[in-house]
């Protein structure tokens, strides 16, 4: 059985790691380098860094945050946010970045994913999937520019569009649950991954280590992303993996 990765998010703005909840209220975090060579030397299994508003301000993604924070790590690290084009992933690859995000720039044109994944390999072509339930819960709608503008479209309906476009990995975060830390949102997780030939990250509402034993335990994801537990200290990545190792989930040890 495949291993379940355990991945630390840092979303990035103005330089500095930020979180929020359901995508506002943004406090200040950290310095990218200095966070992300910790939380991979305390055992995550990759880093995620999002430039979460270089889409919403019309801009590339900070290549030399991506360059130093490239330079501390052993584990792979993927970058998402301002990638419009081959040319913008291309610089993130040479900044240093294993895997490229792509949300706003695919829903408008998904042969993005297509030459990407033509040209660095499927397994660096990721598609961040941000969505939001219905008000009965009956679908969810993916959002782009950093979750700020609908798009009308379904999530199941984008996931498989985007998986026959050449996408390797999906990562899904449910915005109604992002930094509640009530739990990963296991409806639209379930969802997503039913449709998917091809690894899902479950992200948005990790407050305890039994919400990753529970989006593991089901079936419904092949990894979990999480960043204020992380960031702040409310989880230990050594005690998170302990108890999921004794729970029968595959995961890397020692960390």
């Amino acid at each position: 059985m495949l291993t379940r990765r355990i991945i630390v998010c840092l979303d990035v703005d103005a330089g500095r790691v930020v979180k929020g909840v359901q995508f506002t209220k943004l406090r200040d975090a950290g310095d990218p380098t200095e966070l992300a060579a910790a939380h991979a030397a305390a055992g995550a299994d990759e880093i995620v860094l999002l430039d979460i508003t270089a889409t919403h301000e019309k801009r590339a993604t900070l290549l030399e945050t991506v360059r130093r924070t490239a330079r501390e790590l052993m584990v792979p690290f993927t970058v998402g946010g301002g990638i419009r084009s081959v040319d913008d992933a291309s610089a993130v690859f040479d900044a240093g970045a294993d895997k490229v995000a792509v949300n706003s720039a695919a829903l408008a044109d998904p042969t993005l994913i297509t030459q990407i994944a033509a040209k660095f390999g499927s397994q660096a072509a990721v598609v961040a999937i941000d969505a939001r339930a219905s008000a009965d819960r009956s679908h969810f709608e993916v959002k782009k520019t950093g979750g700020r503008d609908a798009t009308g479209r379904d999530a199941v309906t984008w996931a498989r569009e985007a998986q026959e476009a050449g996408a390797g990995e999906f990562l899904v975060t449910s915005m109604d649950r992002d930094g509640t830390q009530d739990g990963f949102d296991m409806e639209l997780t379930r969802a997503i991954a039913a449709v998917a030939h091809i690894p899902v990250i479950a992200s948005g509402g990790a407050g305890a280590i039994e919400h990753f034993d529970e989006v593991f335990q089901t079936g419904a994801a092949d990894a979990a992303l999480a960043a204020s537990i992380f960031h702040f200290g409310l989880i230990r990545m050594s005690d998170l993996k302990r108890h999921l190792q004794q729970n029968g989930v595959p995961v890397r040890w020692p960390c």
